[in-house]
Order: structure tokens, then C-alpha cells, then sequence
């Protein structure tokens, strides 16, 4: 029996000493998966290229916002006074016209008395009261109200537009149809309530930041910072198509710019309470370099993540881009359907007038303008800002234009240039607009080729169904994969998922 027990414990070795070498020397050959490790090394470039890719739409994005925004400062109010001396000039030289004013003037001269309502409520809103009833709170409590007021901030920018299209609908819809609605004053109303809530709720996110820069140990600004990387948490793990991540990329740029205004208010109000000392300005620089760089970095790590779960390439960014530039160049166009500062704040979510409202209202705060060298200086800053506005709408059209042409995109602008307006005038007889009611549906089915800029999509009937083109055929009700056809009536980018 020993010799037996003997022989075994040698062959155990010797297989021991075999696996041991096998496992040392073991090899192996990454080519027979070739594919998937090349998918794997495929990956890691694409989330390499996706913070320049990024970037590039997000400037593209903050100067569209930009041109939108300086609008409101720069053009429209020359287009009111001119819409205004039209008005009061036809006595003059005698009703031939029945029509008193354009549509874009009428809608002009309703977004004037909107800003000039809401910046005279504006005035009985005490700043100094709201910024002590602020930091007087705990910062477990204002953490809270900060988060609470960017989700309302989301909330009320979907809701504002569809309030305003509303308003200028009603205030230019044709009079030979049956009326539908509850009149212009009824809207006018809402739409100034809408703004000047709005314009609050901006205003106490605006101080809330003011208390967090001002805090001593700097907790409640950290907390600020961190609580933008919780939205990673809510993004990443989703699964995302092409037109959600457009989506999100929109809502990006808007909340982006956004933040740049409050805390451009933020340090005009420090400013003004140091008396223009330019040695604060150094001292405020870390916090907002702060506040600038986390949300960049959260903006940078949530696409990174979403493109890699969801197996998109980062030339879909380039897509968003040439997306974004057709609206603008089809805004440009003679038959548009919509004004330019319009067509983003659907696309983006993003609303000039209630910011514009609460920035006029601190500069007018902060700045005391006395003698005739103080109206000198106001003038020359708004010759300025017309000069910036004009540069940056040729510059954003030359570029738009060129990505426009890049993406292939110059077919779908000439043809959507060759619908005609359907708003009847008021000086087409019955007869034609019954012309207009029988073509109709074959309209329909060329505006669904088109792209849905300025213009509202046909209804979801089934007359709705329209032949595309090389003879494929679309149901309505199917899901949309080409961003040329995202409504951007149907959603806003500030969309909650």
C-alpha cells in the first residue's frame, strides 16, 4: 500500500508543477474578437472627442441665446417706435390700407408694453428686503429653495411660450374667422402676469446666489456647486435616443446661459455695494470661476456617459449644430412664420423678456445716471450694443450658412422657402380663402417635407398622412428619427424626462 500512496503524491506534483507553468506561460490572441475590442477602443475615442465636440455646440448655442437676448435690448425697441409712428401716422394719410399694422408689428408692439408693464411692477419689489429674508435662513433650507427654484425656473419657461404664442395668435388670428378664444385683453393679462412671475422667481435665484457668495465659509456655494453633479445621477443611467439627447443639449445651453446673466447680476450687485471697487472684482473671481468650471465639468462627464450607455457617436453633435443653424437661417427668410427670438426660445426653452426685465431693472438700480455726460455714456452703451448685436447676427448667419451647406441641409431650405404663407389677409375675398381651405390637404403633405420652423404641425388626423419622398411612406403616429422633423411647437428643450 506505501508504495501506491507514493506513486499518487508524485503524479499530484507533477500535475500541480504542469498547471502552475501552464498558467505562466498561457497565451492568448485579441484578434479572434477583433470586433469587439475595436468597439471597445472605438468607445474610449469617442468620449474623448466628445467634450470638444460639446463645447463647439454649446458656444455655437450661448451666442444664439446671446443674439436672441441683445434683441430685445437693441431692435426691438426701435421696431416698436417704428410700428408706433406707423400707427399714428395712417390718420394722417388716410385709411387706404385694412390693415393698420403687420402681424410682427402688432406682436412687436405687444412685447414692448409687456416689458414696460413688468419693468414698473418691477419697482415695488424691495431687493435689500428679499436678500435679508434670504440670509436669514439656514443653509440646509436655502439649499433646498435653490433646487426648488430651478425646477420651477423649467416649469414656467415651458409654459411661458405657449402662453405668449398664445397672445400673439389671439392679437393677429384673421377677423373673418369664427371667434374661438376670450379675447386679447384676457391674454394680454396672463402673458404680463406670466412674465413678471417669471421675472420674480429669476430675481430670488439671482439672490439666493448672491447670499451663497457672500457667506463667510463658503458651505452653501460648495453645496450649490456639488448639487449640479446630482444631475448626473438623473441622466446617465436613462436611455437615450438622438432627439432626446437634442433635447438635453438644448436645455444645457439654456440653463448655461442662464446661470452667465445671474452671475453677471450677482457680481453687479457686489459691485454696487463696494462702491465700485475694482479690487472686489479679484475677489469674487475664485467663486465664479468655480460656479463656471462645475458646470462645464458636470456638462462634460453627463454627455460623456449618456453617448457611451446609449452607443452614440459624437458626430451627432454636429447634427444639433446644423440644426440649430437652419432655424436661424430659416427665420431669416421672407415668408417666415415666426420671429427669430421666438424660434429659440421654443427650440432652447429659453425666454428673453423675463430675464431682460430683471436685468434692466438692477442696472437701473445700480447705475444713477445724472447730467447730460451720464445720458452721453447711455447712449454711446446702447449704440454699442446695437454694433455687438449686428456683428454677432452676421457672424452667426455666415456660420449657419456654412453648416447648413456642410450638413446637406440647402435642398430642405429652398423647398420649405417655396411654400407660400397660408394667413389669409384681410383683403383676400371669400372666395379665395375657400381656395386656400380646398388645397389644404395638399399643402399639408409639403409641410411635413419641410422643416417645422415658426410653423405649428399638422394635427394628428388621418388626412395627416403624407407621402415622402423616393415613394416611402410615414405614419403620423410613428416615432420621428431625423431631428429636421422635431417639432418644436410639440416640445420645449427644457423638457423634464
Amino acid at each position: 500500500m506505501l508504495p501506491a500512496a507514493s506513486n499518487v503524491s508524485v503524479t499530484d506534483d507533477h500535475s500541480l508543477l504542469r498547471f502552475i507553468c501552464a498558467e505562466l506561460t498561457r497565451g492568448y490572441f485579441l484578434e479572434h474578437n477583433e470586433a469587439k475590442y475595436t468597439e471597445r477602443r472605438q468607445r474610449v475615442y469617442t468620449c474623448m472627442r466628445i467634450p470638444g465636440e460639446l463645447e463647439k455646440l454649446m458656444v455655437f448655442g450661448y451666442f444664439v441665446c446671446l443674439d436672441a437676448f441683445l434683441y430685445t435690448f437693441t431692435l426691438l425697441p426701435l421696431r416698436v417706435l417704428l410700428a408706433l409712428l406707423r400707427l399714428l401716422a395712417l390718420p394722417c394719410c388716410g385709411l387706404r390700407e385694412l390693415r393698420l399694422l403687420q402681424p410682427s408689428q402688432v406682436c412687436d408692439i405687444l412685447k414692448g408694453f409687456i416689458a414696460v408693464l413688468c419693468c414698473f411692477l418691477m419697482r415695488y419689489v424691495d431687493y435689500a428686503m428679499m436678500y435679508h429674508l434670504i440670509r436669514g435662513q439656514s443653509v440646509i433650507k436655502l439649499y433646498v429653495i435653490y433646487n426648488m427654484l430651478e425646477v420651477a425656473d423649467r416649469l414656467f419657461s415651458s409654459v411661458g411660450q405657449d402662453i405668449l404664442d398664445a397672445l400673439y395668435w389671439t392679437a393677429t388670428e384673421p377677423k373673418e374667422r369664427k371667434r374661438a378664444h376670450i379675447g386679447v385683453i384676457p391674454h394680454f393679462l396672463i402673458a404680463v402676469l406670466y412674465v413678471f412671475l417669471h421675472t420674480i422667481l429669476i430675481m430670488v435665484q439671482a439672490t439666493t446666489l448672491n447670499v451663497a457668495f457672500n457667506s463667510q465659509n463658503k458651505s452653501l456655494l460648495t453645496i450649490m456647486m456639488s448639487s449640479n453633479f446630482v444631475e448626473i445621477k438623473g441622466c446617465v443611467f436613462k436611455k437615450f435616443e438622438k432627439n432626446n439627447l437634442f433635447h438635453m443639449s438644448n436645455s444645457d445651453i439654456k440653463e448655461r446661459f442662464t446661470n452667465f446673466i445671474l452671475i453677471f447680476i450677482v457680481c453687479l450687485r457686489n459691485m454696487e455695494q463696494f462702491s465700485w471697487n475694482p479690487d472686489h472684482l479679484w475677489v469674487l473671481l475664485p467663486d465664479v470661476s468655480m460656479a463656471v468650471a462645475s458646470e462645464i465639468a458636470v456638462d462634460i462627464v453627463k454627455h460623456a456617459f449618456v453617448t457611451k450607455f446609449n452607443d452614440i457617436t459624437a458626430d451627432v453633435y454636429s447634427e444639433y449644430r446644423a440644426r440649430l443653424a437652419f432655424d436661424l437661417v430659416s427665420s431669416r427668410k421672407k415668408n417666415a412664420y415666426t420671429d427669430y427670438s421666438d424660434s429659440v426660445a421654443r427650440r432652447m426653452g429659453f425666454i428673453p423678456l423675463p430675464l431682460a426685465v430683471l436685468l434692466i431693472c438692477v442696472m437701473t438700480s445700480s447705475l444713477k445716471i445724472q447730467g447730460p455726460l451720464s445720458y452721453m455714456c447711455v447712449m454711446l452703451f446702447y449704440l454699442g450694443m446695437i454694433t455687438l448685436k449686428v456683428l454677432n447676427s452676421i457672424i452667426l448667419l455666415g456660420k449657419s450658412c456654412l453648416y447648413v451647406k456642410k450638413a446637406n441641409m440647402e435642398e430642405k431650405l429652398v423647398r420649405n422657402h417655396q411654400i407660400p404663407a397660408l394667413n389669409p389677409s384681410h383683403q383676400a375675398s371669400k372666395s379665395q380663402s375657400k381656395a386656400l381651405r380646398s388645397t389644404g390637404r395638399s399643402l399639408s403633405s409639403v409641410q411635413e417635407l419641410s422643416s417645422p420652423v415658426g410653423g405649428f404641425q399638422a394635427s394628428d388626423t388621418a388626412e395627416g398622412k403624407a407621402a415622402v419622398s423616393k415613394g416611402s411612406e410615414v405614419k403620423h403616429g410613428s416615432r420621428k428619427e431625423n431631428l429636421l422633423d422635431v417639432d418644436h411647437f410639440a416640445i420645449c428643450g427644457n423638457r423634464i424626462d
